[in-house]
């Protein structure tokens, strides 16, 4: 078995939930009788998102890649980053370490793409759902996306911020974000992408009508299915 390095800390709630679906993965692919091999750096959320709100994207990728050399040092095979906003800066990260980088996006619009539907939500922190780095991995699959009006953008991203991060995950903000996903449905959307790696502990398929795309599992299936084979 190959070694998944993890970087972590983004937050600390969604890596908790990394590190238990790499490893009842790996268990359930060996029949109970292994666990995953992994390497984890946990950077400092609250300075990231200090940085991620500041804009300062050069001081981020410096963190970061500073945490993907470490991992690589230790023995990893490839790379995670356990979030889906950070990988505004992947291609960097990837320049910085000769091992492959699992890239999220890349491997939901492979996900979705399986799946017959043309026309996905996203979800996600304001930087994921408003810049293209996410969007054109979708696009090249001929994907499209739409995202919530500017208010909703705000809410979601706030939400995420000020609260799924710290663990709070209140009712009346799981009827909030059905409303908008249902919104995004009348507006034609075939399918929807979690695309926050907290969002799925908060909105799950059987709340939805149409196909829910789980970033986080399937970020750690496609490290899963690499390590093993």
């Amino acid at each position: 078995m190959k070694t998944i390095g993890l970087i972590g800390g983004l937050s600390w709630l969604s890596t908790l939930d990394y590190y238990r679906q790499l490893n009842e993965m790996v268990q359930n692919k060996t029949n109970g009788a292994a666990t995953a091999r992994l390497v984890m750096y946990s950077v400092e959320f609250g300075e990231i998102k200090r940085l991620t709100q500041d804009g300062d994207w050069d001081t981020i990728t410096g963190i970061v890649t500073n945490a993907a050399k470490k991992i690589k040092a230790a023995g990893a095979d490839c790379l995670l980053i356990g979030a889906n906003t950070m990988h505004k800066i992947a291609d960097e990260i990837q320049a910085s370490v000769n091992i492959p980088l699992i890239h999220i996006a890349e491997e939901t619009a492979k996900v979705v793409s399986t799946t017959g539907v043309k026309k996905v939500a996203l979800l996600g922190t304001k930087y994921t759902m408003q810049l293209d780095f996410y969007a054109n991995k979708l696009l090249d699959r001929e994907i499209e996306i739409i995202i919530p009006p500017k208010e909703d953008i705000e809410y979601i991203n706030d939400t995420i911020y000020n609260e799924m991060s710290k663990n709070i995950f209140l009712p009346e903000r799981k009827s909030s974000f059905l409303r908008i996903i249902n919104e995004l449905i009348e507006r034609g959307a075939e399918g929807v992408i979690l695309g926050c790696t907290e969002i799925p502990i908060l909105v799950k398929q059987n709340d939805v009508s149409v196909a829910v795309f789980d970033t986080t599992q399937i970020h750690t299936s496609a490290a899963v299915e690499f390590v093993l084979k």
